[in-house]
């Protein structure tokens, strides 16, 4: 009969093996039911192809130069075989050596990782896969948790069953952000070396290697330097990779690379860069967009210059604050927009935003509302006190000068014989001639708006003139040429445009006739740049606003000073600060341009053209034209 003892001990290898098999099940159910909810909790992988971003829009001026660009910029898909092989190499090299040999997860990178970071005290390596990071930036957020890791690993292994190693580093070269909106590498390239990314010699591909570490810290575009540093570290890497010989990496570092013009715009240009892209933005256009404008770098340097160095001169004896300039062909197209003193400071675009009163810069259309009905730059007023019902206005001087001619109340600003003219002409057709030489704000035909009273914008009121430039065609101010998709297609192209004649030619030539008196012995004698030109000063009350609108035959510009708190200046008139900003501009914008004279009326007047445009003066007062009384 066997020991008590052995009962026991033959129990216990049974014992063992029952609890093992207890917990192995358990464990494995376990496991099964942390896998389960992580894969119930991964992202929805079925629409891997879609890419969530706002469509590019890049500005250029009229010579092709770069202005800005909007939104995120994408190039050309593009497969592994269609780029440089140094391109992949140098991403592998530094990102992940192991890319063709791991199965999304890099086991050994993991224990170096950690290791290292163990040693340093704190992070200083990742463990994460080429894989990994595709993972991530096409499905995950970028929260540091532990769940989102285990996913991310999930997420790895699936992509390395789903795709081939060739396929999944295309992805991810084409998807990857490398700084400056620029997602892939196509359209980094192109951001950075103004080329398809299948033309990067081996340089620019470890240049462009190295962003993805950190895009906004090594971009070629904002430091050069470290860029150079970060791109030999790569070059470095891909001779420890066996990729190139050293002698390779010496000679890949000599090569020469041009970097293109970095995509944003100098400050001054993005009031004009904000108003065309919201303009686009309004076209309903898809995908990635090309915009040619009509803009001048040159003018709009020039513009630029002009605004600044009034206010560093003049500004802080005169409590001028801001300024703002635009300056447009005849027909219409803007050739340079200053919407404010500095754009960083302010975003507010004082050409196209502001409405505020023109003061006497207005009068022009009172004028050519009194030559269409029959008055005379020759007919003489009396300059002297007189009432409108209650109201009685008063001039810039406040000194009264008797008897003058219409055409030397223009040149000296007259008030009281605006006010006369506007009444005799009557004020309805004063408000007709405004909005039909393109004035698009509300203007009340009460008196005083004969002294620019109502509300405008400078873009309007500058447009307005170019009716006078052209010998009578109107202008609607433009600044897109054409636009292009990301292939190059033409989806608009600008074909003529503008309301047409506006003015009967001889008239406009009366009006440039008296507006270049205005520079010649008038208020704006401080415009003057020795070349056939025209314009009007204009003053608010209290010196609220300064404003100069003038022309040449090639150009027209209006210029405002003042304060966006609405408070007085220290007496700046508009033959003062504007005049002068208006000078020094033009100087700038058409040096090295032939003069040529100001558009004159040869042909007599076309009378079809008379009666046609006396019927619809008509139908806007509905009544035939008669002086006005006390509204």
């Amino acid at each position: 009969m066997p020991p008590e003892s052995a009962a026991p001990r033959r129990r216990w290898p049974w014992f063992l093996a029952k609890w093992s098999a207890v917990v192995a099940v358990w464990g494995l159910l376990l496991v099964f039911c942390l896998a389960v909810g992580l894969w119930a909790g991964l992202p929805d992988t079925s629409e891997l192809g879609r890419t969530d971003r706002h469509p590019s829009v890049t500005l250029r001026a009229e010579d092709g130069s770069l202005i800005a660009t909007f939104g995120d910029l994408y190039g050309e898909p593009l497969t592994i075989a269609e780029l440089p092989k140094a391109l992949p190499q140098a991403v592998i090299a530094t990102e992940d050596r192991r890319f063709y040999s791991h199965f999304g997860i890099d086991l050994i990178g993991i224990l170096r990782a950690a290791f290292a970071n163990l040693r340093a005290g704190h992070v200083v390596q990742g463990g994460s896969t080429i894989t990994q990071q595709l993972a991530k930036n096409l499905f995950l957020t970028p929260d540091r948790t532990m769940l989102r890791k285990a996913q991310e690993m999930v997420l790895a292994v699936w992509l390395e069953h789903r795709f081939t190693k060739d396929q999944l580093l295309g992805i991810y070269l084409n998807r990857v952000y490398f700084g400056a909106g620029a997602y892939g590498v196509d359209a980094a390239s192109r951001r950075y070396f103004g080329k398809s990314a299948r033309r990067l010699n081996v340089y620019e591909c470890a240049t462009i290697a190295g962003l993805l570490k950190a895009p906004s810290k090594f971009s070629p575009a904002g430091n050069r330097k470290l860029a150079g540093e970060r791109a030999s570290q790569v070059l470095a890497n891909m001779v420890d990779a066996g990729y190139l010989t050293q002698a390779q990496a010496e000679a890949a570092a000599k090569e020469s690379t041009v970097l293109a013009m970095v995509p944003t715009t100098q400050p001054g240009m993005r009031y004009f860069a904000d108003w065309v892209e919201d303009q686009t933005a309004a076209g309903g256009y898809n995908g990635d967009l090309v915009v040619t404008t009509t803009l001048d770098p040159h003018m709009q340097a020039a513009a630029e210059q002009a605004i600044e160095a009034v206010l560093a001169r003049d500004g802080p004896k005169a409590e001028a604050s801001q300024g703002a300039l635009v300056a447009m062909s005849p027909d219409g197209a803007i050739r340079a927009m200053v919407g404010g003193r500095d754009y960083r400071n302010s975003q507010f675009n004082r050409v196209t935003q502001a409405q505020r009163q023109p003061g006497s810069a207005f009068k022009p259309f009172v004028y050519l509302a009194a030559l269409e009905h029959g008055m005379q730059p020759t007919d003489r007023f009396m300059d002297g006190p007189f009432r409108v019902g209650d109201w009685q206005p008063h001039n810039y001087s406040n000194n009264y000068l008797g008897e003058v001619t219409m055409a030397e109340a223009v040149a000296e600003s007259i008030n009281t014989v605006a006010v006369q003219v506007g009444q005799r002409a009557g004020m309805r057709n004063v408000v007709a001639v405004a909005h039909r030489l393109g004035i698009t704000t509300d203007l009340s035909p009460d008196p005083s708006l004969a002294l620019g009273t109502g509300e405008v914008t400078l873009l309007d009121l500058t447009s307005a003139y170019c009716a006078f430039a052209s010998g009578g065609n109107g202008a609607w101010p433009y600044a897109i040429a054409n636009i292009r998709d990301g292939r190059g297609k033409v989806l608009f192209s600008r074909q003529g445009g503008g309301p047409g004649r506006v003015i009967e030619p001889a008239y406009a030539a009366e009006i440039n006739e008296m507006l270049a008196g205005v520079i010649a012995h008038g208020t704006g004698k401080a415009a003057q740049i020795g070349r056939p030109e025209a314009g009007k000063t204009g003053t608010t009350s209290d010196f609220r606003d300064a404003l100069f609108v003038g022309y040449t035959s090639d150009l027209v510009a209006g210029v405002w000073f003042g304060n966006d708190d609405d408070t007085p200046m220290n007496h700046v008139s508009g033959g003062t600060l504007p005049a002068r900003a208006w000078r020094d501009f033009m100087l700038g914008a058409l040096k090295g341009r032939p003069a040529r004279p100001l558009p004159r009326a040869e042909p007599p007047i076309d009378d079809s053209f008379l009666a046609v445009l006396k019927r619809a003066q008509q139908g806007l007062s509905g009544a035939q034209p008669t002086p006005e009384v006390d509204p």
